[in-house]
């Protein structure tokens, strides 16, 4: 199959009508367990941010429907953690989540750091995310502020380099390893966001250098991989599977890949936590007699990060 070059343009080309947003109220917030790195269950306040559109135009982001096309003002940013804080029960930690990167300044507002840090100070973890070009001298300022565990997310998607080319987000592996060993030097922990089967690779491949990706981002010294199912639903990617270029994964192989996950890092990194994102995941299901049990199969291994049984379907034959 081959390897799709995407540009701007293309990505542009094919898009719809941003959703209206109040710059003053986070577009989603919610509470949710996950694994920490202690090994205990705790719930995670997760606050998705309001702000300017993300300078990358990746192939297979849908992110941008939630976004704004100015700099939010001073002030705004607080003003949205204030907002989903009030409305959600306690959490240990914190996600804020802004549809790009959170050192970006024309994303989030240096002049707000304080207040942010403020708010946050309180959580065990505060995790942000953010690209290799905006991993810098502002990632340490922002640690000292909250005086608390900063985790940065980090989307190297692929080390597959003509893959990682053709997502168009303008950075290579090598610009993630940089990145990354910057931060953890710096003791600020990494989580690394990596693609199940983008466009053009087919199952089999998909699974396999999804893998060779958790290898490497363990390697850097990641302590949390969080494996994304490539999903559809922002134009460019309709488009791609019209053309053949790109197919959504099966349920199966998420199961697949997340328990070589588990199994390696039992075996390298016994602290480093693997996590399978289920958001939506019933657009994955090819069988629905069993899928269900599948979802539910693999939010019990993101929990236990242990290999649950299998499930037992005919559609395995």
């Amino acid at each position: 199959m081959p390897w799709p070059q995407i540009t701007d343009r293309d990505v542009l080309a094919v898009r719809s009508r941003k959703n209206p947003m109040d710059p003053w109220k986070p577009y989603a917030y919610l509470v949710e367990p996950e694994r920490s790195s202690t090994g205990t269950i705790d719930n995670v306040l997760t606050i998705f941010l309001t702000n300017r559109e993300c300078p990358f135009r990746c192939t297979m982001c849908d992110l941008w429907r939630n976004t704004l096309d100015e700099r939010v003002p001073v002030g705004a940013i607080p003003a949205q953690i204030d907002y989903a804080c009030e409305r959600l029960p306690a959490a240990s930690h914190v996600k804020l989540y802004n549809a790009g990167n959170f050192f970006d300044p024309q994303a989030i507002p240096r002049e707000d750091y304080a207040e942010i840090a403020r708010r946050v100070r309180p959580f065990k973890t505060v995790i942000v995310e953010n690209h290799p070009r905006f991993t810098d001298d502002q990632c340490l300022r922002f640690r000292d502020l909250i005086g608390t565990n900063l985790e940065v997310a980090i989307g190297l998607e692929t080390i597959h380099p003509a893959i990682l080319a053709s997502l168009n987000k303008r950075m290579t592996v090598d610009d993630f390893d940089k990145a990354a060993r910057m931060l953890i030097e710096n003791q600020i922990a990494v989580r690394t966001f990596l693609m199940l089967k983008p466009p053009g690779l087919d199952e089999e491949s998909g699974i396999e250098w999804a893998f060779q990706s958790i290898k490497h981002a363990v390697g850097i010294g990641a302590s949390c991989i969080s494996l994304i199912p490539t999903r559809a639903g922002n134009g460019l990617m309709e488009t791609l599977h019209a053309s053949g270029e790109f197919s959504r994964p099966r349920i199966q192989s998420m199961e697949q890949i997340l328990e070589r996950g588990l199994e390696y890092v039992r075996g390298i990194s016994p602290t480093t936590r693997v996590f399978m994102d289920v958001w939506n995941a019933a657009q994955f299901i090819h069988c629905q007699k069993c899928g269900a049990s599948r979802i539910e199969r693999i939010q019990r291994m993101n929990l236990s990060q242990q290999i649950e049984p299998a499930v037992n379907c005919d559609c395995n034959r």
